[in-house]
């Protein structure tokens, strides 16, 4: 198991980037959170399987279909919180 703070900078907020992260990181059996950030990124902590969460940082790169994602910055993480699924914070 492991753990990856994630910053995604581009228009990434109003076409749905958390509402489609969600659903790939259920899929994926990935647990964490996604949220908007005030400057216009979104930023999301992702917990599960190594190969799973590598699948989810590719699909990050492309986001969500009307998203234009610039620039993703990953940052592996040491977390002592259990998530039990993956929200969204508002």
């Amino acid at each position: 198991m492991i753990t990856r703070h994630v910053i995604v900078k581009g228009r990434v907020q109003g076409v749905f980037f958390r509402d489609y992260t969600r659903k790939k990181a259920l899929l994926y059996t990935l647990t964490g959170w996604v949220q908007n950030l005030p400057d216009g990124s979104v930023e999301a902590l992702l917990s599960g399987d190594k190969k799973m969460v590598a699948a989810m940082l590719n699909w990050l790169k492309q986001g969500s279909p009307q998203s234009i994602v610039d620039t993703i910055a990953v940052e592996d993480m040491d977390v002592n919180e259990n998530f039990s699924t993956f929200e969204i914070r508002y």
